[in-house]
């Protein structure tokens, strides 16, 4: 078997891992690590050091480091777990000779050219996986290892395992902010914008007096509009779409707007021989070349209608709601609570994004932005 030449990564944990086995132990309170626990981490480092080196497949090399990497961090997280505050420099020297290998199988996994498109596609799912992992794996070792109190930052199985013994209050609160006020005051927001964007194409007055006050309007602190929709439209969940009918509306009209103008002149001119009229020229031509436009509009919207629905539910909600439990947690001390809804917030708008962004891709398949990604 042959050898190649080292990443430098390798070479850094190599470091890493001697003075890890020289500072030895790993807290001052070694009975969470006990010499197996050390000695089989220090083991998984080494190996990791040796498979780098080998002449081996990249796939194969980077399945290899990831269960090097992840074993170690494992063990690591495990054996502080119950005496936080405890880790000495070899504790977080081992955790970061860990990330550097999980950061040397990324960048194995980033290199491969595959064939397949369903292998092609669970890499681009892989490699984004392993980096949000490790920021977990990272926070959750820093917070365990430095003794941080979790009142002020929760380690992330906490906040795991908080969402799993919530799942009913959660449910509750999905539902009331996602499938009711987000979801309803987003697609009034966006229809509105984009019906209001073709008026104002047709009609040059409007377009020429909506889009300085749609400007205007969309400066608007939300802090402000929120208390006056709870005002006009009560305390359920009416109110909260209508803020995000707001917050919705003007991003979606302005790049319609920029949209429907992005069609060239030569091409207007080319409709206008084969006697297409306006709404003929709108439809096969001005359209699709607006989508673009019209689809960064939606994903845009997907994050600020979350965010205003949550905001809005600051300012009078019944007793339900994502923003409502936050606000409500914080005041109780209950912070793996608050960081619960914020990780589930955080899902549900990616997960809305990412639909979008699907969305994007299977109807504008033609468009240049999407055949070069």
């Amino acid at each position: 078997m042959t050898f190649a030449a080292r990443s430098w990564q390798a070479w850094i944990v190599l470091l890493l891992t001697i003075v890890a086995a020289i500072t030895l132990p790993f807290t001052t309170n070694s009975t969470g690590f006990n010499s197996t626990s050390a000695v089989i981490t220090l083991a998984l480092l080494i190996a990791a050091i040796i498979i780098d080196g080998l002449r081996l497949g990249n796939a194969l090399k980077a399945v290899l480091l990831f269960i090097a990497a992840h074993g170690a961090a494992w063990l690591l997280i495990s054996g502080i777990a119950g005496q936080e505050g405890t880790a000495k420099l070899s504790f977080y020297l081992a955790i970061a000779a860990a990330w550097l290998i999980a950061w040397r199988c990324v960048t194995l996994l980033s290199g491969l050219r595959v064939k397949n498109r369903s292998v092609d596609t669970a890499l681009r799912i892989l490699i984004p996986a392993i980096f949000g992992a490790w920021i977990l794996i990272i926070w959750e070792a820093l917070v365990r290892g430095a003794g941080i109190p979790f009142i002020l930052l929760p380690p992330p199985a906490a906040i795991g395992q908080r969402i799993a013994n919530s799942l009913p209050v959660l449910g509750a609160d999905v539902r009331q902010t996602i499938f009711k006020s987000v979801f309803v005051g987003y697609v009034i927001g966006c229809a509105a914008g984009f019906v209001t964007a073709i008026l104002a194409d047709r009609v040059p007055f409007l377009r020429k007096g909506l889009l300085p006050i749609g400007n205007m309007v969309s400066a608007l602190p939300i802090i402000g509009v929120a208390p006056i929709m709870v005002m006009w439209f009560g305390f359920d969940w009416p109110s909260k779409a209508a803020v995000v009918v707001i917050m919705t509306f003007f991003p979606m009209l302005v790049n319609t707007v920029a949209g429907l103008a992005a069609s060239s002149h030569m091409e207007r001119d080319l409709m206008r021989t084969y006697a297409s009229g306006y709404w003929q020229t709108l439809w096969k031509l001005r359209l699709p070349a607006a989508a673009p436009f019209i689809f960064n509009a939606l994903k845009i919207n997907s994050t600020l209608a979350l965010i205003g629905a949550i905001v809005a539910e600051f300012f009078g909600t019944p007793v339900v709601g994502m923003g409502f439990r936050i606000s409500t947690e914080v005041g109780r001390m209950n912070i793996d609570m608050v960081w619960a809804e914020i990780a589930v917030a955080a899902v549900v708008g990616s997960v809305f994004y990412g639909v979008i962004a699907l969305i994007e891709r299977a109807t504008t398949f033609w468009h240049p932005s999407i055949r070069g990604g």
